[in-house]
């Protein structure tokens, strides 16, 4: 028991170390750091979307560095293929003349990887990340090859300049543990990126965690208890973004096609875990729960013509779902 404590009170510390050193580095997006961090933690991938300058790939970057990761940066084209991602057989010669063929690998093989403006690439190229992200290795020519342990991808999106880009389908979405929104920076952010950027030294980010220590740290994620109720609401929280449940609201009936598949509940109940522990506690409540849940459920929420046409957002159909779904099942509740 004292092991883990002791790896707890580890945990809280480091985190809080890597969180500094990235706040040095990304100004005014706290929250966004913390939702990364939190996706991290749970072994997921994440899906950035913002208006371009408001600090993703940097956010990126700076979370390799800090993590001590290999990381390797993927700019999305219309004309980048496969292979370009995952690597490719050339030919080699021995000394002796012999020609033979040897796997170059693609930077795919490696631990962080910033896929920049996935949604500019083809569906073909797209989905050669869905072997990667969901099993952490590839087959290329005919071979398995297992992927750095750890690996994650995050992934960036423009919403607002869509001439030029393939949607990502809702089988890439899912593979996502996270989607998460970057606003845009208040006055007083920007003053302080303006004061950061423009002087003669330039910010960067310390080491605050190693390679290993993280493998240790989402292995103590899993282990933090949920109690049942608590996976009930994450449970319940699920069922209401699908149409056709008991749990459904009048919202989601009328304008969302389809609702969160089992993984959107796993995120939220792996998410709400590392939540609470960078909160310094050592279970699972229900308000780790509902702070997750937005980032975990607005890509896995599908709106219909209606919705689309009436400009109703996910955002706006997980906020109701939140505020209409009790934190106690109300069969439980009732024979209390």
């Amino acid at each position: 028991m004292s092991d883990v404590a002791d790896l707890a009170r580890e945990f809280r510390e480091k985190l809080g170390k890597l969180e500094e050193e990235l706040g040095r580095v990304v100004v005014g997006q706290r929250d966004v750091v913390r939702q990364t961090l939190v996706a991290i933690l749970a072994g997921g991938h994440v899906l950035l979307e913002g208006t371009p300058g408001l600090g993703k790939t940097l956010l990126c970057r700076s979370m390799a560095e800090a993590l001590d990761l290999q990381f390797r940066r993927i700019q999305f084209t219309p004309d980048l293929m496969p292979a370009d991602i995952l690597g490719t057989l050339v030919v080699t010669e021995d000394e002796q003349g012999r020609k033979g063929f040897e796997f170059q690998a693609g930077p795919i093989f490696g631990n962080l990887i910033l896929a920049d403006e996935i949604n500019r690439a083809t569906p073909k190229t797209q989905s050669a990340l869905l072997e990667a992200m969901q099993e952490g290795r590839v087959t290329t020519a005919g071979e398995v090859r297992p992927l750095p342990d750890p690996f994650f991808v995050l992934a960036t999106q423009n919403p607002i300049e869509m001439e030029g880009t393939y949607p990502l389908p809702e089988a890439q979405l899912d593979r996502f543990l996270f989607k998460i929104d970057v606003p845009s920076q208040g006055v007083d952010a920007l003053v302080e990126i303006l004061r950061r950027t423009t002087g003669a030294t330039v910010e960067s980010p310390s080491q605050a965690v190693s390679g290993e220590e993280l493998r240790r740290f989402r292995g103590l994620v899993r282990e933090v208890p949920a109690a049942e109720p608590v996976l009930r609401y994450a449970a319940r929280l699920v069922r209401a973004t699908n149409p056709g449940a008991e749990e459904a609201t009048e919202q989601v009936k009328r304008f969302v096609r389809y609702g969160s598949s089992p993984r959107g509940a796993q995120a939220i109940v792996l998410c709400a875990k590392a939540s609470a522990l960078l909160a310094g506690r050592s279970h699972v409540d229900p308000e780790d729960i509902a702070a997750v849940a937005l980032p975990a459920l607005r890509h896995r929420v599908l709106l219909n013509f209606e919705g689309e046409a009436e400009g109703v957002s996910p955002d706006a159909i997980v906020g109701e779902i939140l505020e209409r779904t009790p934190q106690l099942d109300p069969k439980v509740a009732s024979q209390l």
